[in-house]
């Protein structure tokens, strides 16, 4: 099988990724981050009333000139506890922020505008044109017409509008189950004892990590031996959990002890492609079996880690109603690199400002693809397509940011 180029991989893995059909109701503390499955109707109108934006003195323009008027104080609104009254001619009311404008006034004079005489009568030293400093009924929105549409990512803002449209709870697509599988005889978790020839599973954490910040619910499958029997019962348990996608982590080679693909083949698995045109993650397994997406990682860290980025990210936030993450960015580079071959690099590398404030990425010397250390200290990947030319420092390019 020829190797994929990237651009081709990522469309058919994201190429059809729509919201899952699943909906939840929230409340809205719990809500933050998620996804609206529906349009939100306002149910109120704000603000309810007229309202003062200012602190000061609710006015009748007419009663207002630029030499001056002094006008009489009839009462006081106040935020919760409205004036009563009637402004009429050559009266105010004094009044405070979001509190209701009294009925006859249809201006507001601020209180650095004023002047307290000693009859108790108010002066105001400016003119108040109609409608000044007055938010007005349902400037923000009314009731019955939509505020929020299906799709919007919940934030601050719009679960803030939410609220105040008078909507305790919200309907939200439910997230995405992404079962994750880590597959080797010599791998044990954090913490356990390790025999000769074993190391520490670190992918999982990793993968999980992305796929929460991307709107996606782990379903955590362990470490599977490289038995056929072991990784029948993992594949059961996915299945049995309704899993979106499943996220196998090594094994999906076709050495003789990589058992991933065979056994995914003998449960149904229509293989779409496992080999990418890049570097780190060329052993990359894409599929369905039924409705379950498959996603095969390559077992290296790095590799697993990019891959993820690359594929897994955007296909998880797809999957829960978001947009694809978009991380390229344009960049210069602070060091040489050598010429590419056939495959697309993505090279680790550090990003800084020069002294113009042009953004410089800078590529670490160590590259292998089991370096965890080197991913670590890394914010961008340097991005080389296939056969380009070497690049001296200072050339402009691509890079993939991964902070955020």
């Amino acid at each position: 099988m020829a190797l994929m180029p990237v651009e081709e991989a990522l469309s058919r893995v994201t190429g059809d990724a729509t919201p899952v059909a699943r909906t939840e109701n929230l409340p809205l503390a719990k809500a933050g981050g998620r996804v609206l499955a529906r349009d939100l109707v306002a149910m109120r109108t704000q603000p309810p009333f007229s309202a003062s934006a200012m602190d000061g003195y609710a006015v009748r323009s007419a009663d207002t000139t630029e030499s001056g008027a002094e006008l009489e104080l009839i009462g006081e609104s106040a935020a919760g506890h409205g004036f009563e009254g009637i402004v009429g001619p050559g009266q105010t009311a004094r009044i405070f922020t979001g509190a209701p404008l009294p009925e006859g006034a249809d201006a507001i004079v601020i209180q650095e505008d004023t002047e307290k005489l000693e009859d108790g009568r108010i002066r105001m030293t400016v003119a108040a044109a109609e409608g000044k400093h007055v938010r007005l009924a349902g400037v923000d929105f009314t009731e019955g017409r939509p505020g929020l549409s299906a799709g919007r990512v919940l934030d601050a803002g719009a679960i803030t509008l939410a609220a105040a449209m008078n909507h305790p709870e919200v309907e939200v697509y439910a997230k995405p189950k992404v079962a994750i599988l880590a597959t080797g005889d010599e791998l044990k978790l954090p913490g356990e004892a390790l025999g000769p020839g074993q190391i520490v599973a670190s992918n999982t954490f990793g993968i999980g990590a992305m796929v929460r910040a991307a709107g996606g619910e782990v379903i955590d499958l362990g470490i599977a031996e490289d038995r056929m029997e072991a990784l029948d019962s993992a594949l059961d348990s996915a299945i049995s959990q309704d899993a979106d996608v499943l996220v196998t982590i090594g094994g999906a080679s076709v050495g003789d002890h990589d058992l991933v693909q065979d056994a995914l083949k003998k449960r149904g698995m229509e293989l779409d492609f496992w080999k990418i045109a890049m570097r780190p993650g060329k052993p990359l397994m894409s599929g369905r079996l039924g409705a379950m997406r498959v996603l095969g990682l390559p077992g290296n860290p790095a590799s697993s880690l990019v891959c993820g980025y690359l594929f897994l990210e955007p296909l998880v936030a797809l999957l829960a109603g978001r947009p694809a993450p978009d991380r390229v960015q344009k960049a210069i580079l602070g060091n040489a690199l050598k010429e590419n071959d056939q495959r697309q690099d993505y090279v680790r590398a550090r990003l800084s400002r020069n002294s113009d404030g042009n953004v410089v990425a800078s590529s670490f010397a160590l590259q292998d693809s089991s370096l965890m250390s080197v991913f670590a200290d890394a914010d961008c990947l340097i991005i080389r397509p296939p056969f380009a030319p070497a690049a001296n420092s200072g050339d402009q390019t691509e890079v993939l940011v991964l902070a955020g």
